[in-house]
């Protein structure tokens, strides 16, 4: 019984009119309608791919994913670079340096992030790079990305070592902007009648990469045996077990080839090393300006020296590119090329980087340096693998609300009001 007047006499001390710990607080015992706010109960989501992706609050955070869902060779492929992979390392180190200059009380009452690319309208200031092997990453491939690519607006490249034809794409995803990536051939009458192809399937803008004379020393791929199409080993044999579904995409749809020359079941560097053209030269950048009528991009471009030497043969676009650091290690960053570039440029052509890019804020760093635009390649691979074109359009989304953000913050309300001004690089 006395037990009981205890416990009584604690909770009126505790709810009672006044707080003897603190005699300007009043206490009293909640009522349901006074906590009911706090418990919330998610409509559950039965798509576990998109509950997983729903997760991913960046592009880091969907690369994780993107770790679990893949064999450790396709990941490697598309997360690694060259040799001691410095280049990609210093490119994110370069961008963690940005610090903005931000604008304050200049009422911003929306924001407009469309900007002109070779004369075509984007409803965003990026460029889904064209990527080799896509449907290694994932089933889906090409055609997932070029899908999401045309419902947000943005310009979609398609490469040589895709996996997916120009023609089949084309028919797949009538919509959007296409350009195309070539890889000049040792054999010219194989670039000859892929240029034929390309026009007749729509393609308006021909970006010539000219950095791979000889395929970039990627170690990971050295060290998992990575082969196109992927060899059936003991090793892989076990990660069939780690990896089910991929699997089971991969050997129950069409069979993984290039989709604009016969595989030679070797390792990426045989490959390339085959049919890569070492003896590249301006006489060929001559040439296709001269055959092909439409928007000419030169990719793979890293001195200002050769960025003046290119735009004097009339291109339209030049691309400054290491190929994300998997070419050649210790190669220049493009985002610190900007500057020097654009002096030997002027106006003779747009200027576009890439290289590095893990957010909406290294986009919005590359247009106020003056790029043009900024192409994307391992930020959308990384969705792709996460989830197909789920993990595409999340990756998209990511981008599109951190570019929006990032530009409300810094006071600016469209892409023409980003330049230099806005930021400075910090010293090491």
């Amino acid at each position: 019984m006395s037990s009981d007047k205890t416990v009584r006499a604690g909770v009126s001390t505790v709810f009672g009119a006044n707080d003897p710990t603190n005699p300007n607080t009043k206490r009293h015992i909640p009522k349901w309608s006074d906590v009911s706010d706090f418990f919330t109960i998610r409509s559950p989501q039965f798509n576990r791919t998109a509950a997983r992706l729903n997760t991913c609050a960046d592009l880091w955070d969907l690369r994780k994913l993107a770790r679990r869902k893949t064999p450790k060779a396709v990941f490697d492929y598309v997360d690694g670079s060259a040799a001691s992979e410095i280049t990609l390392k210093r490119q994110r180190d370069v961008y963690s340096k940005v610090e903005f200059q931000p604008d304050v009380l200049v009422g911003i009452s929306k924001v407009d992030t469309s900007t002109s690319i070779l004369g075509v309208k984007s409803d965003w200031p990026f460029v889904f790079a064209p990527t080799g092997f896509t449907r290694l990453m994932n089933y889906q491939g090409e055609i997932a990305v070029a899908r999401v690519a045309a419902r947000h607006g943005i310009h979609y490249g398609l490469s040589t070592l895709g996996t997916t034809s120009p023609e089949e794409l084309a028919r797949s995803v009538p919509a959007g902007r296409k350009m195309f990536q070539l890889y000049v051939w040792r054999d010219r009458s194989f670039s000859i009648d892929l240029l034929a192809r390309v026009k007749e399937a729509g393609y308006d803008t021909l970006i010539l990469t000219v950095d791979t004379p000889v395929a970039g020393h990627r170690l990971r791929d050295v060290r998992n045996g990575f082969a196109i199409p992927p060899r059936l080993t003991v090793k892989t044999l076990a990660d069939m077990s780690t990896h089910p579904s991929w699997w089971f995409n991969l050997l129950t749809t069409p069979p993984l080839q290039f989709a604009t020359l016969s595989s030679t079941g070797g390792t990426v560097a045989d490959l390339l090393g085959k049919v890569f053209d070492p003896q590249l030269s301006m006489a060929d950048v001559e040439w296709l300006r001269s055959t092909w009528d439409g928007p000419l991009v030169i990719k793979g471009v890293q001195s200002a020296a050769d960025a003046a030497r290119v735009a004097k043969e009339g291109v339209d676009g030049i691309l400054l590119s290491n190929h994300g650091g998997r070419q050649l290690d210790r190669s220049p960053v493009p985002l610190e090329l900007l500057g020097p570039a654009l002096e030997a440029v002027g106006d003779a052509a747009e200027i576009f980087i890439d290289g590095g890019v893990m957010s909406g804020g290294d986009i919005i760093a590359g247009l106020c340096l003056g790029a043009r635009a900024v192409f994307v390649g391992r930020a959308y691979l990384y969705g792709l693998m996460a989830g197909g074109e789920m993990g595409v359009e999340r990756a998209t989304t990511l981008l599109q609300q951190q570019i929006t953000n990032q530009m409300i913050l810094m006071g600016v309300s469209e892409i023409a009001q980003l330049n230099p001004g806005r930021l400075r690089i910090r010293p090491s």
